[in-house]
């Protein structure tokens, strides 16, 4: 299966309607165009890969080692760079651009990856879902709190991995196997069926999906 993918922009949500009048929310992703910075080949580095550039960034605003790296492919200075990796056979070259509608149709199956939205420092309940204490019944001031985290004597400390409050947001997640619904190959769009990770005009990663088929 190809990991080949296109880096692009959250821009929004929307709704659209389908052949038989079905409502469907979809995410607004403007993929591409992308060009490719480098490539990488199994002889020369030991795998193979490409590396995308996407969107503009002002020259005086980049290092000089990066802006010189981006200006190989004659595009001028691009604000990400990402890797994707490749199949051993496939060729790419400097300064080739990768577009939307020769990447992906309608019908095919994605993999979303983005940083989701940073939310500071969270209790148990919004960061893990707790139900929290009851309401009446002689709760008193413990209302939204995680109850108790272990036990005194066996065994005497708090287990790795226990869910409480802390960082919630502001990582890297994926979301699998969204369907396309749309391609706008002139505005360089795709609609993805359901919500992405990420801001709006976040920029996130659009590769084909590596489970494929329907969702449950």
């Amino acid at each position: 299966m190809r990991m080949v993918g296109l880096i692009g922009k959250k821009l929004g949500m929307t709704q659209v309607f389908d052949d038989k009048g079905q409502l469907i929310p979809v995410t607004v992703i403007q993929a591409g165009p992308c060009t490719v910075v480098q490539a990488k080949t199994a002889a020369s580095d030991g795998y193979a890969a490409v590396q995308l550039g996407f969107g503009d960034k002002k020259p005086q605003r980049a290092t000089k080692a990066y802006r010189n790296h981006c200006l190989k492919a004659g595009k001028g200075v691009f604000s990400v760079l990402q890797e994707f990796r490749a199949q051993d056979g496939e060729v790419y070259t400097v300064g080739q651009e990768l577009t939307v509608d020769s990447m992906f149709k309608p019908g095919d199956r994605v993999d979303v990856s983005g940083t989701s939205k940073g939310r500071g420092f969270a209790g148990v309940i919004k960061r893990h879902g707790f139900s929290g204490f009851p309401g009446s019944h002689g709760t008193h001031e413990y209302f939204r709190h995680g109850g108790s985290i272990g036990n005194r004597s066996y065994p005497g400390r708090v287990f790795k991995g226990k869910r409480m409050a802390g960082q919630y947001g502001n990582e890297r997640t994926t979301t699998q196997n969204l369907e396309v619904i749309a391609v706008r190959s002139a505005e360089h769009i795709v609609l993805v069926r359901g919500c992405v990770p990420g801001t709006r005009n976040g920029f996130i990663m659009v590769r084909p999906g590596v489970k494929g088929g329907p969702r449950a």
